[in-house]
């Protein structure tokens, strides 16, 4: 999308808004909320530094859990400030306030290069409502308006997309912009062989993503439990695996399509199955995965075998662009962890281009310890998914046109 980038807008003594994704994972620890993954926070980074060194007061604005619309006090962002203080070397003043007389005094006596964060816009019932009225409040304590949270670009709130409405010029981030870049342009005309991974549990969610990619690709791989889907739609037994049983004819549907579009889809060939679904279940692989011959009776399906993972990885070998999103198996068990760490180092090991969409794919390809080996890793779980299906992202159509 042509829009205003912040690198064309000249922010120096400005009050700079920014909506940035700070929604971290994070556990209790002795009565202390601490972050476990700071991704989403270093991802911003190059947009908070970049204002600073031109001279800018930015203020940042973020969500943070499901807090329903109400203060809640462990959906605060107050230890997100002290971790980005730590990050940037930097006080961060923070506002208990998202917006109001306390915030606006706070901003009034920020100096330039200060940097300011507001508390969880969430805490607001008026932010998912997109109210025009708070967008308005918000858009008060700025003169310019930022949007770097593109895991949140797909939703239509008030510091995503009404807020454009009430500030002078609104600009894509630095993360915003190369997001755009590599799941918008560079998926547009893919390096070819272009090969895609699609995993995760369910078929329903990945059905537009899967009928736009199969306009582009090569070659896609299915894994995780859609797998079991589409197995059951073609006539194989899944055992007691995950179904989606409304959703057999569209899988057929999804299969027909790929046969008329000439796309190689491909289905494991194997897995390995467990009598329950947790950690030291009795498991073993089923041998070939046919018509005939699939999950036993009572079994589930919970990664794919060795004869899968190799068809993979040939197919990953002679990619030039991959695009991978969704686990190949319940990996956060270890006993079925085996198939998404091999196609992670597959992914690592390829020629190519290698971007990864957002969400439990790249928790997978950091637990590799292979996140420094991927081209692109996506920040945004929904929003990579919408924008590759080629839907509009209202926080990125509000901006300004460059």
């Amino acid at each position: 999308m042509n829009k205003l980038s912040l690198r064309d807008i000249d922010v120096r003594g400005k009050r700079v808004l920014v909506r940035v994704d700070f929604n971290v994972p994070t556990e209790e620890r002795d009565g202390r909320i601490e972050i476990t993954d700071d991704t989403r926070i270093r991802e911003s980074l190059p947009t908070i530094t970049y204002l600073r060194e031109q001279g800018a007061k930015t203020i940042l604005m973020a969500h943070f859990g499901r807090p329903k619309g109400t203060p809640v006090p462990k959906y605060s962002l107050r230890p997100v400030a002290d971790h980005l203080h730590t990050l940037i070397n930097h006080p961060v003043i923070f506002s208990h306030h998202t917006v109001g007389e306390d915030a606006e005094k706070i901003i009034a006596h920020m100096n330039d290069c200060d940097v300011a964060l507001l508390e969880n816009v969430r805490f607001q019932a008026e932010e998912e409502a997109n109210d025009a009225t708070f967008a308005e409040a918000l858009a008060k304590l700025g003169d310019i308006y930022v949007n770097d949270a593109f895991g949140a670009a797909h939703r239509a709130h008030a510091s995503t997309a009404g807020i454009t409405r009430f500030v002078g010029q609104s600009a894509m981030g630095f993360l915003m912009e190369k997001e755009l870049e590599y799941l918008g342009r560079e998926l547009e005309e893919p390096a070819k062989p272009f090969v895609v991974i699609m995993g995760g549990s369910k078929v329903s969610d990945k059905i537009g993503v899967i009928k736009a990619l199969m306009q582009r690709a090569d070659t896609i791989l299915i894994g995780g439990a859609m797998a079991n889907t589409f197995w059951k739609a073609m006539g194989t037994p899944v055992g007691a695996s995950k179904v989606e049983e409304d959703k057999l004819d569209l899988a057929r549907e999804l299969l027909d399509l790929a046969k008329k579009t000439g796309v190689k889809f491909l289905l494991p060939v194997d897995a390995i199955e467990a009598e329950e679904f947790k950690a030291g279940a009795r498991k073993r692989n089923t041998g070939k995965v046919t018509e005939g011959h699939g999950i036993t009776d009572g079994w589930q399906a919970l990664d794919i075998g060795r004869e899968t993972i190799a068809l993979y990885e040939a197919e990953l070998a002679t990619a030039k662009t991959i695009l991978w999103n969704g686990p190949l198996g319940v990996f956060e068990i270890p006993d079925f962890a085996d198939g998404t760490m091999a196609i992670a180092q597959a992914v690592a090991k390829a020629n190519a281009t290698s971007i990864i969409g957002g969400g439990d794919s790249v928790t997978a390809v950091k637990q590799a310890g292979l996140a420094d080996k991927m081209t692109f890793i996506s920040t945004g779980g929904g929003a990579s998914i919408e924008l590759i299906e080629g839907k509009e992202l209202p926080g990125v159509a509000a901006l300004s046109d460059a």
